[in-house]
């Protein structure tokens, strides 16, 4: 089976490193001619909007699927007149745009941030008065790892906001206390089966992903509410493969903040620390392959490497530590590689804490303007 990948970074790398195993193949498109994902796959250097390279890409695929939401869905379409593309482009587009995902959230019944959109200058004031203060502007679309968002704490800061994010349309959200932040990673196979994982606690610096624990310390209720969240988000858009909601838990309630129809970045410890990777239940969805068990092996935490890589040989003499480094240069504010750490409680926190002050005297300044 032939596997179609839109995007050639280290998703689309571990993702093939996870089918290879099981007798998979894999196809990339990709601008960058030094994709990290060629290293394991047939890379085809094009743009997503090219419908040349769109063509030479889909002849012969099974199935496609893509690594990044930002992902023109014209793109998808352009793939899907050849064969199936999962998860779904409805998805896609629901994940491209902010207001789209509070929307279905409020809708299928999931706790949100008090919000409102805002085109114009005067619908941003309006936002503003809707929600109250303090609060948070987001672009509605291309905003990740901490772009395209700014605070506004008193009514000065509002004008200061609105030029910060360019005057596009914008998501206004009410900037509302919570304890910490939780993701859940859901797959749902083609027949509507659905299998979670457990709740991950995530840590962030500078609104980049630093440090993820698995299982997160969570009520079982807690867990149960999480997992038919997934899964009612994942049956009301018809979805295949795997997808993961980001919450805000604020005193025992689970705020729904925003999805990414894809494999993420909390759920890399699953490749070692759960009996079947995100990576590979991922595949395993697309192809119409049994899923595979989402039960975690033990704890773990997993931390990324952010700008630049430590010495290899000071991260193997961690006890539990596992590398993945992703063959990209260093850069600042990049995402070079991640280290998931395994082993008995005791060992785990010093191993963690190892990890993370060799990845802290590593990697270099991290700003909100840095381009993972």
């Amino acid at each position: 089976m032939l596997i179609g990948i839109l995007g050639a970074g280290q998703l689309g790398r571990m993702l093939a490193l996870a089918g290879l195993p099981i007798g998979l193949r894999f196809r990339f498109l990709d601008p960058a001619e030094d994709a990290v994902a060629a290293h394991v796959g047939e890379l085809i250097v094009g743009d997503f909007d090219d419908p040349a390279a769109l063509a030479r890409f889909a002849r012969g695929l099974s199935v496609c699927t893509f690594e990044f939401e930002n992902v023109p869905a014209a793109a998808l379409r352009a793939v899907a007149a050849h064969c199936p593309v999962w998860p779904p482009v409805e998805a896609l587009e629901t994940g491209q745009d902010r207001l789209a995902e509070k929307t279905l959230f409020q809708r299928l019944g999931l706790s949100v941030h008090p919000f409102a959109p805002a085109s114009t200058r005067d619908e941003f004031a309006a936002a503003l008065r809707t929600v109250g203060l303090p609060a948070v502007s987001k672009t509605r679309r291309m905003g990740y790892d901490g772009k395209g968002q700014a605070v506004i704490r008193t009514p000065a800061d509002a004008d200061a906001a609105w030029e910060a994010l360019g005057a596009v349309p914008l998501l206004v959200e009410a900037l509302v206390p919570f304890d910490r932040e939780l993701s859940v990673i859901g797959v749902r196979a083609q027949s509507g089966e659905h299998r979670a994982y457990p709740l991950v606690e995530n840590v962030h610096e500078r609104g980049i992903l630093r440090l993820s624990r698995a299982p997160a310390d969570v009520t079982p209720a807690l867990q149960a509410a999480a997992t038919a969240h997934s899964k009612a988000v994942m049956d009301a858009l018809g979805y295949v493969g795997v997808l993961t909601i980001e919450f805000f838990d604020a005193a025992g309630t689970l705020l729904a903040n925003e999805m990414a129809p894809r494999v993420h970045n909390s759920g890399h410890w699953t490749i070692e620390a759960a009996r079947t990777s995100q990576f590979e239940n991922h595949l395993r969805a697309l192809a119409d392959l049994p899923l595979g068990d989402t039960t975690p092996r033990g704890p773990s935490a997993m931390v990324n490497l952010i700008g630049a890589c430590p010495p290899l040989a000071d991260l193997l003499r961690i006890p539990g530590a596992h590398p993945h480094l992703y063959g990209k240069g260093p850069r600042e504010g990049r995402k070079v590689g991640h280290v998931t750490i395994t082993d008995d409680s005791a060992t785990l926190a010093r191993s963690t804490q190892a990890v993370l002050a060799l990845a802290t005297e590593h990697h270099t300044p991290l700003h909100p303007d840095a381009n993972p």
